[in-house]
């Protein structure tokens, strides 16, 4: 029991409020107020009110009396029927106050983007709850609808789905919490699933990229290794006055190159100038003996 609520009793300004929930114990606390208050007024609570009548003696017949005949103690019995009711109308008035208030919330309900349906729907059921017990209850089917629409846009897959395979009048309020709560358990495991395959790939990734910088690192080194000793090397043959070697390659490819260019149609002997043959094939004998020698060396 609420301490202000039980303060509105014991006040003289105004009644206990009324509530259905408890009904016993508010009309006992009522009573007593009404009662402390005036005891006129708990007597046209219960039996009506005064009229302002009386009765004609000589007919024995019961006559409304003209206002401007009312006697003043008449008139103040007459007042105490205008304050049962403004008692009595300040007891129930919280109750439109409170319906108006809880329609309000049941129609603005909303659920949030990362609300549990648990604590969505201990919301919701307590709207409903609370007008119930105010005799403003809504049909089974408009909680159900009120329900999905209030559900976050995330949702709206599984909205869709419901409202195509199942029948919305004869679903109930718990099996469509069961079933969004399943839902709900499903998208998580996925989500699990899906998250530890991810770090899964990121670590072989990983692992493959620090691989691939440890063999660049070696090779990088190994390269820096061979360009010092060919640079030594060169250094060494140079100190000595010597060429380096000509790659094969090279070689060949001079090679190919003299060929080219020594064409048999330029060829002729040296001698006599003949080019059928060369200057080892000549039938002329040479001048003098030097010369063939130095034919024969060359």
């Amino acid at each position: 029991m609420d301490f202000d609520k039980y303060l509105e009793g014991q006040s003289k300004q105004r009644p206990p409020l009324y509530e259905s929930d408890s009904f016993i114990y508010w009309k006992n606390r009522f009573e007593t107020y009404v009662k402390s208050k005036d005891l006129d007024l708990w007597h046209v609570i219960t039996n009506g009110d005064f009229q302002p009548i009386v009765q004609n003696p000589e007919t024995k017949l019961d006559e409304v009396i003209p206002f401007e005949k009312q006697t003043d103690d008449l008139k103040t019995r007459l007042v105490k029927n205008n304050e049962a009711k403004m008692v009595i109308y300040n007891a129930f008035q919280v109750k439109d106050n409170k319906i108006d208030l809880l329609v309000q919330q049941y129609e603005q309900f909303v659920i949030f983007k990362d609300e549990s349906i648990d604590s969505a729907f201990a919301r919701f059921n307590t709207i409903i709850t609370s007008l119930k017990a105010l005799d403003e209850g809504y049909s089974s089917k408009n909680y159900v609808r009120k329900f999905l629409r209030a559900l976050h846009p995330k949702w709206r897959a599984k909205v869709t789905a419901i409202e195509e395979s199942k029948d919305l009048t004869s679903l109930s309020l718990d099996e469509l919490i069961g079933n969004l709560k399943v839902h709900k358990l499903i998208i998580k495991k996925d989500s699990e699933i899906v998250k530890a395959k991810v770090e899964r790939k990121f670590i072989t990734l990983k692992a493959k990229k620090e691989s691939s910088d440890e063999e660049c690192s070696t090779s990088g080194s190994e390269d820096e290794e061979y360009t010092m000793a060919v640079r030594d090397f060169k250094k060494f043959f140079k100190r000595r006055g010597r060429f380096v070697r000509q790659p094969r390659n090279d070689k060949k490819t001079f090679q190919r190159s003299c060929d080219d260019k020594n064409d048999k149609s330029d060829r002729k002997c040296f001698r006599c100038a003949d080019p059928n043959y060369l200057i080892g094939e000549c039938p002329k004998p040479s001048k003098d003996k030097n010369q063939r020698a130095f034919v024969g060396g060359s």
